[in-house]
């Protein structure tokens, strides 16, 4: 809750989310993604517990954040919700404890990032629609969403990120977003719609990765 807080001028509170089942999504977004980037970093066998539990918590909370900030509802839920920084702090344990022994680590690792990528698309653009952006904004915010924490993971262990690469990520983020600010324009509004463009989005990016796609 945000009435009491003290707001600078100019600035907007951080926008609450409204019902049960959007911020199950924000949550479970930011936990996919950590999990995603602590795998990363178990993987790349160079980081400490410290390490990896940093570049989870960066990669699960830094596309909410961004997010956050392009549309001016600071601070960001982040800051506001300590449910945010104990999942994203949690899937970083949970991959320091486990991640050894996964026998797939890479498929787990891309499907944590496919699903963290879905659900923050549809989060982006609702949030934007929700505060009175555009439809070009709110799939552009959606976009930026879903590959802001990725991308910050990536940089953070020093390769190339995803997003710049000739895989598909952001085309099936600007999908997504783009199906679930459609069915908004139409009046279609409800959770379903939501599920099904974070669907659209989450199949068409793991399409790409089985059959190496570009």
């Amino acid at each position: 809750k945000t009435e009491n807080l003290p707001v600078a001028p100019g600035i907007s509170r951080a926008m609450p989310t409204e019902t049960p089942v959007w911020l199950v999504l924000d949550l479970v977004g930011t936990f996919a993604f950590a999990l995603n980037g602590a795998l990363t970093a178990v993987r790349a066998e160079k980081l400490d517990i410290v390490g990896i539990v940093t570049l989870g918590m960066f990669t699960g909370l830094g596309g909410g954040t961004v997010r956050d900030v392009l549309l001016g509802a600071l601070p960001p839920a982040t800051f506001l919700d300590w449910r945010y920084l104990a999942l994203a702090a949690s899937g970083g344990l949970v991959a320091f404890a486990l991640g050894h022994r996964l026998d797939r680590l890479n498929a787990t690792i891309t499907v944590f990032d496919a699903i963290g990528l879905s659900v923050f698309a549809v989060l982006g653009a609702y949030k934007a629609l929700d505060l009175g952006f555009g439809v070009t904004q709110a799939v552009l915010v959606g976009a930026v969403t879903a590959v802001g924490g990725g991308t910050i993971r990536d940089v953070m262990i020093g390769r190339v990120p995803t997003v710049l690469r000739s895989e598909l990520y952001a085309i099936p983020a600007l999908i997504g977003a783009g199906i679930f600010t459609a069915a908004h324009s139409f009046g279609y509004q409800g959770t379903l719609v939501a599920f099904g463009a974070a669907a659209v989005c989450f199949v068409i990016r793991m399409i790409g990765v089985r059959f190496d796609l570009h």
